[in-house]
């Protein structure tokens, strides 16, 4: 079962639209990512990714705050502190978290988690939340991330590496499409959260 900050940080503005994006390992050709995986992440002087550890929940809801500044979505995050620790650095982490350093200052983060698909019989890597902060764009941080977590899948041996992305976030979208990810134009999500998902549990 997921955590509740997993349950918690989904329950987003059900009037934005969000796009689903995939990059399929086993499918797609990259033009951007997958050929380039191994790339080092020391092309960037001073530049560093690194697992987020326990005592920097502070750090991690601060940019999950920032993120949903950005994407006008403040009013939806519930998560504290607690709840981070538990869903992160608890018996049983329901997500994965990276932190980006330049010049040992913390600028960037991800969050993401494994699904599975049936079809083709193996795990994915599923990217929630991606961000950089506004100052310290164009720099090529957000790329970075990026192959930082399809190296990570291809090492897993995911067979993909997807996530969403809301529908007016032109620049987003047009970047992912020129790192050869597909948009998923026939599939929507379907959410439930708060007292639509506690009534069909009943």
């Amino acid at each position: 079962m997921k955590s509740a900050f997993y349950n918690a940080y989904l329950a987003v503005n059900q009037h934005q639209k969000i796009i689903v994006t995939r990059i399929d390992f086993f499918f797609v050709i990259l033009s951007g990512i997958y050929q380039q995986v191994d790339i080092s992440m020391n092309n960037i002087n001073d530049f560093k990714i690194v697992p987020a550890k326990k005592g920097e929940e502070g750090l991690i809801l601060s940019f999950i705050k920032k993120l949903a500044e950005y994407e006008k979505l403040s009013h939806a995050v519930i998560a504290d502190e607690e709840i981070i620790k538990e869903s992160f650095f608890g018996s049983k982490p329901a997500a994965e978290c990276v932190i980006a350093y330049y010049k040992e200052e913390p600028v960037g983060f991800a969050i993401y988690f494994y699904n599975f698909s049936s079809f083709i019989g193996r795990a994915g890597l599923y990217l929630e939340d991606l961000f950089v902060l506004p100052e310290m764009r164009g720099k090529g941080f957000g790329k970075k991330i990026l192959k930082y977590l399809a190296k990570l899948a291809v090492e897993k041996k995911c067979g993909r590496f997807e996530w969403a992305v809301l529908d007016w976030n032109e620049p987003s979208r047009q970047f992912y499409k020129n790192l050869g990810a597909i948009h998923l134009e026939d599939w929507q999500i379907f959410r439930l959260s708060g007292e639509p998902l506690k009534n069909l549990a009943k």
